[in-house]
């Protein structure tokens, strides 16, 4: 299926749990919202739902509903925003989700492409690690950007994710967000040390989108279930995430033409 309105789709990933990904899902999406841009969210993360609990809401339907009947994915859309801010929640607690098999993937998939290219980005918050569903999940999008902290097992992690995805899946185009940064210096060499072990040992070169840095503002966001971007939006954090969302927006515009000639979502792997 090829984009309706030049949809570009990303999927966020990490190595390791608690870096702080759906946050970052959750307010990029308001900074694009903010900047007029659509955006919908999709929580991956199925057998440990976040963005619901960011967000403060208990939606009456998740995507085991969308699994297990006929409702059409707007049945399970909860608009965080009118007009443009949408998110498709999951479900904590349900270890089939986790693994899912083949023809639940194509279920998912099939469902998810009647909808996705409706909007300008398309935002998958992946769960943490190399499973297979993550990892197939992964491997859908156009982008993949990966949330890195300056921790040693944070890299460590985030190495043998994108190694899998390189060696397993073909993937080898990868974003990168150092996120609970305490300087620009320190997230450079962070970003640094993770490229370079990935040009030595897999031939890959990394893309550094950017950092946000460590900002109490966000600890109580979370705290409020509010999200950053409105609860503190003049807020260190805030500004970071504010220029990664211009950043991508730059990349979609930029890039129009090639992404209009790609699927939103490609076919899951076999």
């Amino acid at each position: 299926m090829t984009n309706k309105n030049n949809t570009l789709s990303l999927a966020v990933l990490s190595g390791k749990g608690g870096v702080g990904k759906s946050n970052i899902v959750l307010n990029l999406g308001y900074a694009l919202y903010q900047a007029r841009k659509t955006a919908m969210l999709m929580d991956c993360d199925l057998g440990l739902a976040n963005l619901d609990v960011l967000l403060g809401i208990s939606p009456e339907k998740n995507l085991q509903d969308l699994l297990r009947s006929d409702a059409p994915v707007d049945d399970v859309l909860v608009p965080i925003e009118d007009d443009g801010l949408d998110i498709l929640p999951a479900t904590s607690g349900v270890p089939e989700l986790v693994e899912m098999d083949e023809d639940m993937q194509d279920i998912l998939f099939k469902k998810l492409v009647s909808l996705a290219g409706d909007y300008d980005f398309l935002l998958l918050d992946l769960g943490a690690g190399i499973s297979n569903t993550v990892m197939a999940f992964a491997s859908i999008t156009q982008l993949r950007i990966m949330v890195v902290t300056p921790e040693p097992t944070s890299l460590t992690d985030s190495y043998a994710v994108i190694k899998v995805l390189a060696t397993q899946h073909g993937v080898k185009d990868f974003l990168v967000i150092v996120n609970q940064a305490t300087s620009s210096s320190e997230a450079k060499t962070t970003f640094d040390r993770l490229n370079a072990a990935c040009q030595n040992f897999l031939g890959i070169e990394l893309v550094n989108l950017g950092h946000v840095r460590q900002d109490n503002n966000l600890i109580e966001s979370v705290r409020k279930q509010r999200p950053l971007m409105s609860f503190a939006p003049k807020s260190p954090a805030s500004q970071d995430i504010t220029a990664l969302a211009q950043k991508l927006m730059r990349y979609r515009e930029d890039n129009r033409a090639r992404i209009a000639g790609r699927p939103v979502l490609k076919d899951f792997p076999d």
